[in-house]
């Protein structure tokens, strides 16, 4: 079976190539006389248009990449949901790229992007990265967008959530939950969401006048073996926390599972808030406080702000900016 081009077209209908591409994008330059005897001879031979090669002549791809260091993490995984609505909306392609945690393997992954596998980038990054000339240099070729992890470079718009008011409020609850010795579990010195949850935690403890000594912030960082000996450590000295912030999801089992191994009770000997998006908060045993992000509408926000510059490239990004306000959801790990 013959496949049926622009070329064929033109042959049948004794037209210029160019006149038969400009006929099918409904061009004002053809005629209607001409566009209908376009329209009807493709319709008859079930003409497909080649979206690739359509891209290629307009240096567009119609494709976005999205860099995530996770996707254990069910805020990534509604984020994704949010970012593929809008970019199926707008008739884009998603690649989607883990960087598992790891600067290298971020930087490694922008650089190969740059040579047109992508029309820009959304983003949140690893908590390694503590440098961003990578992402600078990647930001003056192609456009790109930072959603809940962000860096400080380049100027471009930002989606994230009221993190350091929301590392308030989880101590405030503890506290008000009778919690005098608290600990927040970090996962990165760079990361700027870390950096605003534990300004929140240290500010509500020092509005809050509890001695800063006993209460601090964790670094928990690593996997596996690594998390659960440092909260056993943590959760077994005589001076033990009663209460645990965990900055990000992955913590929670571990938390829970250091305590069932100590025999200490949540939320009796110790009361858990997690940041977290799992549905599996309300049926654990006790069930999870939490602070919900709006990870759907984050990876909304993000997509639209990036596809707005690929159709505008005089828009400042920067300007699309959101912060888009978290919840805190009490259950029974604080004491419900």
């Amino acid at each position: 079976m013959e496949t049926v081009t622009i070329k064929l077209l033109a042959e049948r209908l004794k037209l210029s190539t160019a006149t038969i591409s400009k006929a099918l994008g409904d061009s004002h330059e053809i005629s209607e006389v001409t566009k209908k005897r376009v329209f009807d001879l493709a319709k008859e031979l079930n003409y497909v248009p080649n979206a690739y090669a359509s891209s290629l002549r307009k240096n567009k791809s119609k494709t976005i990449a999205v860099l995530i260091p996770e996707v254990a993490d069910s805020f990534f995984s509604i984020a994704l949901n949010g970012i593929e609505e809008v970019a199926i909306e707008k008739g884009y392609h998603t690649l989607i790229y883990l960087t598992h945690e790891k600067l290298e393997r971020e930087k490694a992954i922008l650089s190969e992007l740059l040579y047109g596998r992508v029309d820009g980038a959304l983003m949140s990054v690893s908590s390694e990265t503590d440098s961003f000339e990578h992402i600078e240099d990647f930001g003056k070729k192609l456009p790109v967008v930072f959603f809940d992890r962000v860096a400080s470079a380049p100027a471009t718009a930002k989606i994230t959530t009221n993190d350091f008011e929301c590392g308030y409020l989880a101590t405030k609850h503890l506290i008000e939950a009778g919690c005098k010795r608290i600990v927040m579990l970090s996962i990165s010195k760079s990361l700027s969401i870390i950096s605003e949850r534990s300004s929140g935690f240290q500010k509500a403890v020092a509005d809050h006048q509890l001695d800063p000594a006993t209460c601090e912030v964790v670094n928990c960082i690593g996997e596996g073996k690594t998390v659960h000996t440092t909260l056993t450590t943590i959760l077994q000295g005589n001076n033990r926390p009663d209460g645990i912030i965990a900055t990000v999801e992955r913590l929670t089992t571990d938390i829970y599972l250091v305590c069932q191994q100590l025999g200490l009770q949540i939320p009796g000997d110790v009361k858990v808030v997690c940041f977290s998006n799992q549905a599996s908060a309300v049926i654990l045993n006790p069930s999870l406080t939490t602070i919900t992000q709006p990870a759907f509408e984050m990876g909304r926000a993000a997509a639209k702000a990036l596809l707005k510059r690929l159709k505008n490239p005089y828009l400042n990004l920067e300007e699309e900016s959101e912060v888009i306000p978290s919840v805190l959801t009490v259950r029974n790990s604080t004491g419900g």
